[in-house]
């Protein structure tokens, strides 16, 4: 079982309104010395997989197809054994 920890934010260039009102909200607060806030998204994707290649090559797919737009987004990910997986044999 493996663990892919997905990023997808915007390209540089791209526009981030989110990003930016984020930026507004931080200074209206006080906090001093922020030139920008770029907002992405991040999903965790646990796979039944124990092929490090097929993996990645199964979440460069689920990336390029449905999670990041290409023309606009940027992805990259982790693989990842969970957090108390054991490596023992599954029945």
């Amino acid at each position: 079982m493996l663990l892919a920890r997905i990023y997808v934010t915007f390209k540089p260039g791209v526009l981030d309104p989110q990003g930016e009102a984020v930026a507004g909200g931080l200074k209206a607060m006080g906090y001093g010395g922020i030139t920008s806030v770029r907002v992405g998204k991040y999903l965790e994707v646990q796979l039944d997989l124990d092929d490090r290649d097929r993996a990645g090559q199964q979440v460069e797919e689920m990336c390029r197809r449905l999670l990041a737009n290409p023309v606009i987004e940027e992805y990259r990910y982790t693989l990842e054994e969970p957090a108390g997986a054991s490596r023992e044999a599954r029945p």
